[in-house]
């Protein structure tokens, strides 16, 4: 298969940033034997970012291969890449649950960087795949730990580490460990502080815990949501979904929809809503941004945006979603946006939204209401 064909986004003919690198390479390669001898619904992807293990899968003969990638925007890439490359009717898009992993004999891994989305991943497969089933997960090596080998050592008997090739390295991961105990995930915590139950997923961002944005971003959101008379306000890049049942329980007249292009974040969002009492008025959706909101219709949106695209630090998730927020907000809407002080965002928020106003700010974070004209 001619990887440099495949692109990262669904609709374009690339940003110039391959599709696929040679951790993707090196893992089909470790997978050969085993690809070859797989059946037909017995290869399982997950993590791929854009289609190279799933379609390379696919192209060495496997079928009915079931893939799993948590980024909205990942499945659209692999999607439009198996059309691209006539490999469509190979592969097939499934949640993350029992079905994913049922009876799998091959698992084509890219190793996540967190350790908790691992062992949520790596839990499911020994619970759930056959008895002889091989993981086979890489990634490059500036982004694995010892750590990976301990977290999949806890599911599996046998963990054999490859040689490493053009700085990627693959662990083989053998004899599954049945758990005897339900599984850990989603994680449950209390907020005693925010008075709210927590539900993460192993690869939501901050865990079941809340991270010091957020608590900034809550300190100052009310005073806008309080002033605000509107029926319906959004959590843009929800995660979890706290200011979504923070809102929730603030705004009893209100509807929440909490939007995020991570499955793991949306599922996350929907058990938080349900275990603080609010899933009658909280929707979470999956979502590209705000694709889902027509356009100058929404009247409150709050953000925490992430600054990680992978292993990347970057400001351009938190543009696209401001300018996003420029689009869908109602004339005399407002976007609450929290962000690392030094990041410097109030230039983009005048000109992606319009005029900014500073709500609170410390050394680390600043908190800023942001209104459309």
């Amino acid at each position: 298969m001619d990887f440099d064909a495949l692109r990262r986004a669904p609709d374009t003919e690339g940003d110039g940033l391959r599709a696929w690198d040679a951790a993707d390479r090196l893992i089909l390669d470790e997978a050969g034997a085993w690809l070859a001898e797989a059946g037909d619904g017995e290869v399982v992807v997950i993590g791929d970012t854009h289609g190279a293990l799933a379609l390379g899968a696919a192209d060495r003969g496997a079928r009915d291969v079931r893939v799993h990638q948590d980024a909205l925007l990942g499945e659209r890439a692999i999607a439009a890449n198996a059309a691209r490359t006539g490999l469509a009717g190979a592969v097939r898009i499934v949640p993350f649950d029992a079905g994913l992993a049922a009876s799998a004999r091959l698992v084509l891994l890219r190793l996540p960087r967190s350790l908790d989305a691992l062992d949520e991943i790596a839990g499911l497969v020994a619970a759930h795949a056959a008895d002889d089933v091989v993981v086979v997960a890489g990634g490059r090596i500036k982004h694995m730990t010892l750590a990976m080998n301990d977290v999949l050592r806890r599911h599996f008997g046998r963990l054999d580490v490859t040689h490493a090739r053009q700085k990627s390295r693959v662990l083989v991961a053998r004899d599954p460990i049945r758990p005897t105990e339900p599984s850990p995930w989603p994680a449950r915590a209390r907020d005693d502080e925010l008075g709210l139950t927590v539900v993460a997923h192993g690869g939501v961002f901050a865990g079941s815990g809340v991270d010091i944005g957020t608590r900034a971003l809550l300190a100052h959101v009310g005073e806008v949501a309080d002033a605000a008379d509107i029926d319906e306000v959004i959590d843009l890049a929800c995660g979890t979904g706290v200011v979504a049942a923070w809102l929730a329980e603030r705004m009893p007249r209100a509807r929440v929809r909490a939007l995020d292009q991570s499955a793991a974040a949306v599922a996350s969002a929907r058990a938080t809503a349900e275990a603080n009492g609010v899933a009658d008025r909280v929707t979470a959706e999956r979502a590209d941004g705000l694709e889902t909101v027509p356009d100058a219709t929404a009247r409150l949106v709050a953000l925490n945006p992430p600054f990680h695209s992978g292993a990347a630090v970057t400001t351009a998730l938190a543009e696209r979603l401001f300018a996003d927020a420029g689009r869908a907000l109602a004339p005399g809407g407002t976007l609450v946006t929290v962000w690392n002080s030094h990041l410097r965002y109030r230039p983009a928020l005048e000109r992606l939204v319009g005029p900014t106003r500073q709500l609170g700010r410390t050394p680390k974070f600043t908190v800023t209401a942001s209104t459309r004209p």
